[in-house]
């Protein structure tokens, strides 16, 4: 995610870093170069073809704007979704510090190491990726097979939810805590498993794809004639403005693109290792024990 002072507008009309405009640059040249070339030819009367209508610019750039607009609404809720998700993750961590006091603090101990493993794991599975989690090999009382196994188990995050679940249930039986403690520090625990069913839900449900491929090829085609039709009205102005027109319509549909897959390493996604980072800090902080570095910015980029 950019991490960006708003407050300068001047510095912001000029960014580069993080922006859109570096993944749209080709499609935009190869725009900007048909425009100039054809007024190029035209004034110069190497080439006069007959024009577009400009009616038909205008319905279809009319249609196509809504349909740009509904893809940008559904692939920023998805974004906001997962933003809300990962919100709640945090807020149940908080609820879990505080609620655990009730346990022996061996058993608080262990059930807030394997919360954070969790988060670590959530991540992991989200980005399709294994970044190390040998911090927690010590911490989280599972044998040295079941950790290894976690790697590639066909879903950690799910497996270290039902180990936290066996550990409550058996300090109900042995009579360390009551049933009305069990069942709060549960629903806590279900909390846990609703949030990686609802991220589950993003990452697996994008939107339909042929929807995506025709909006798509509707903008490439939509930029690449409308020279042809602004040409004869705009003169040598053509450039300028079919370059700020098809700067608006290739960003947004690149920018819908990226905000669709909310847990991925593009530079406007969910910032997934700075919130697993916090949720580790805070609980190691309830803990006692030495916190982890944060995450910061790079380059204006929190990942």
């Amino acid at each position: 995610m950019i991490i960006r002072d708003k407050s300068n507008s001047f510095a912001l009309l000029f960014a580069w870093h993080g922006t859109i405009l570096p993944k749209v640059l080709p499609a935009l040249a190869l725009v900007i170069f048909i425009s100039t070339l054809l007024v190029y030819l035209s004034t110069h009367h190497y080439f006069s073809g007959p024009t577009v209508p400009a009616i038909g610019f205008t319905v279809s750039g009319i249609i196509l704007s809504i349909f740009l607009s509904f893809r940008n609404t559904a692939c920023y809720d998805r974004w906001w979704e997962g933003r809300k998700l990962w919100g709640a993750l945090i807020a149940t961590s908080r609820h879990l510090t505080r609620d655990t006091h009730v346990l022996s603090d061996s058993h608080r101990k262990i059930l807030m190491y394997r919360v954070m493993l969790f988060t670590c794991l959530l991540r992991n599975h989200l980005r399709d990726q294994n970044q190390s989690i040998e911090f927690y090999r010590d911490k989280v009382a599972f044998d040295e097979q079941t950790f290894t196994a976690l790697a590639t188990h066909i879903n950690a995050p799910q497996f270290v939810l039902e180990e936290i679940q066996k550990s409550l249930v058996l300090s109900l039986k042995t009579g360390e805590t009551s049933d009305i403690i069990y069942q709060s520090l549960n629903q806590h625990i279900r909390e846990l498993g609703h949030i990686q069913a609802g991220c589950d839900r993003i990452i697996s449900t994008p939107l339909p794809y042929s929807y995506s491929v025709l909006l798509h090829r509707t903008v490439y085609c939509f930029c690449l004639i409308l020279p042809f039709s602004l040409e004869v009205s705009l003169g040598i102005w053509t450039p300028v403005l079919v370059g700020l027109i098809a700067y608006l319509f290739l960003g947004l549909d690149t920018l819908s693109a990226q905000l669709e897959e909310p847990f991925g390493l593009q530079e406007n996604d969910l910032p997934l290792d700075a919130i697993t980072r916090l949720v580790e800090r805070e609980m190691l902080s309830s803990l006692g024990e030495p916190l982890l570095e944060p995450i910061h910015a790079v380059n204006n980029n929190l990942s």
